[in-house]
């Protein structure tokens, strides 16, 4: 006789429900709130030393300023996407390598 084990799958309903919850979350904010910045910490920074210190300046220039805040925010994004592929790789990895590896010290397992 089979161990009955619960199903730990969602319905394709509920999967579709809570992907258009998260859209619908993520765009409302976008259209409600109008004429909205939403600044860096950078600028942020800026704005705040130009209030205690006027006559300071800055030690450098950048290289390149992106034409727009949209591409500083995607490029911010491309970033925070390849350091989460690259530490996601490095945990599936090591995890990968803990198990391929003998059992060693802790013995085998009961047959």
């Amino acid at each position: 006789m089979k161990d009955a084990k619960p199903s730990t799958s969602l319905s394709p309903w509920i999967v579709l429900a809570l992907i258009a919850l998260f859209a619908l979350l993520t765009v409302a904010p976008l259209l409600w709130i109008e004429n909205s910045e939403f600044p860096g910490a950078d600028a942020l920074a800026k704005e705040a030393i130009q209030e205690i210190a006027p006559d300071v300046e800055p030690w450098f220039q950048p290289l390149w300023e992106p034409p727009g805040s949209e591409t500083e925010s995607l490029l911010f994004a491309l970033q925070a996407a390849i350091g989460a592929a690259f530490i996601g790789y490095f945990f599936g990895w090591q995890r990968g390598r803990k198990e391929a590896a003998p059992t060693g010290r802790r013995g085998a397992p009961p047959a």
